[in-house]
């Protein structure tokens, strides 16, 4: 099939796009196993004169990264899992369950998203005070035990669950508990991936939040832990380049899983209606 010049030049044009935004990625990547100083030459050599791993065992080693990880795995996991219960179970509860105050309560949670989240930072930072969760992962994991964007989206695409089959369920006996495992979860699960992606990568890359929270370095998430070290290796550009290369493939890693659920959950919301 003969393509037309519109097309060409439209493809062209996401081609460039394309390679515009992975180019950084892929420098930063040939950047990290650079050796040291290379990356600082005028100008910056596109591939490395020779390949090395010493800044990531660096990292994991001298500087105690792998700490600062696994501390950041944590609070995204739980965080995640968290997120992803309570917004379908709320999500689901304002779609198709009938109680006393449903829409004023779910018009009042939109209001919320209206709110900048460093508005709540210090009221809830006083909270936690006085609960004595500060420097605590529990104090880092609050924001993310429930999300009001997470609740919304579910809503939306649960709406789509037909009554019947919901009715259906009820009469053959099942319980609110049952219809929701069976029946609406699997039903959910598009959204679901989807909102896990985006709680992931937010609470992954969160950093004004732990930074608040935290004052014991050991439980610093990786972009606080990231951040300390700017000071004293700043010229290390190799270095700091394969942290961000860590920081970057967990993320990278889940979307790569959850791809074809993700956009199953995008083009689901994108054609609602």
């Amino acid at each position: 099939m003969k393509l037309r010049p519109g097309a060409l030049i439209l493809n062209a044009v996401l081609i460039g796009g394309a390679f515009l935004t992975v180019a950084p990625l892929l420098w930063m990547l040939s950047a990290s196993l650079m050796p040291t100083g290379q990356a600082n030459t005028s100008p910056p050599p596109l591939l490395p004169s020779r390949v090395t791993f010493e800044h990531y065992v660096e990292l994991f080693t001298h500087l105690n990264l792998a700490q600062s990880f696994a501390n950041s795995l944590l609070v995204s996991v739980v965080g995640t899992l968290a997120t992803l219960v309570t917004s379908s179970m709320a999500g689901y509860a304002f779609a198709k369950l009938r109680f006393p105050g449903r829409e004023a309560l779910f018009r009042l949670l939109l209001t919320a998203m209206l709110v900048p989240a460093q508005v709540g930072m210090l009221p809830l930072f006083l909270m936690l005070k006085k609960l004595g969760l500060v420097n605590t992962y529990g104090g880092v994991l609050i924001p993310w035990l429930a999300s009001v964007f997470g609740i919304f989206l579910v809503r939306q695409v649960a709406q789509a669950i037909p009554e019947d089959l919901l009715n259906s369920a009820r009469l053959d006996g099942a319980g609110e508990w049952r219809i929701y495992r069976s029946i609406v979860l699997p039903n959910l699960g598009p959204v679901l991936a989807t909102l896990a992606v985006f709680v992931f990568m937010s609470s992954w890359n969160d950093f004004l939040w732990p930074l608040v929270i935290l004052s014991d370095d050991r439980r610093y998430t990786l972009p606080v832990a990231l951040a300390s070290l700017v000071g004293e290796h700043v010229q290390d550009t190799e270095l700091m380049m394969a942290g961000a290369v860590v920081t970057v493939l967990p993320v990278l890693a889940l979307f790569v899983v959850l791809q074809r659920w993700y956009i199953r959950g995008v083009m689901a919301g994108s054609v609602k209606g």
